[in-house]
């Protein structure tokens, strides 16, 4: 019940407008601008690939919650943050969660949540981070322009 009044609080505040990179050392021909290339009959890609090798940790981009642990088929094992704004943070293809990490844990830009894989549909290609954000009404790019 605690969780749901946390993340309540973090719909009422403005979304961040300065989100951390979610791997660190970050050089810019590891990210694949790949926003919005068909994935399969009627789905885009919704989100960035940021290469690193296997194993490299994931902080969270963005102060918030965690509301999702978890394994869906596209994604493999991810886990989901919800940040100011409403603002959900999705990772996925990841190889392992970071330990301890729990359902309704406050994170900070400098919380481990997981280590970079090839889980779910990431399966056969080089380890990257799947990086996403979605607002109430759809995904947007998380890249700066």
């Amino acid at each position: 019940m605690i969780l749901y009044v946390h993340v309540a609080r973090l719909y009422a505040k403005s979304p961040d407008t300065s989100l951390s990179m979610p791997l660190k050392d970050v050089k810019r021909g590891q990210i694949a601008n790949t926003w919005g290339a068909p994935r399969g009959e009627g789905r885009s890609h919704e989100g960035q690939d940021i290469f690193a090798p296997k194993g490299t940790p994931i902080l969270s981009a963005t102060t918030g919650y965690v509301v999702k642990i978890g394994e869906d088929n596209l994604g493999g094992h991810t886990v989901s943050v919800i940040g100011d704004g409403g603002r959900k943070y999705y990772y996925a293809h990841l190889d392992s969660y970071a330990p301890n990490l729990e359902v309704g844990d406050y994170v900070t830009r400098k919380t481990v949540l997981g280590y970079v894989g090839t889980t779910g549909n990431a399966d056969g290609t080089p380890p990257h981070l799947h990086f996403g954000i979605y607002t109430t009404t759809g995904a947007i790019n998380p890249l700066p322009c």
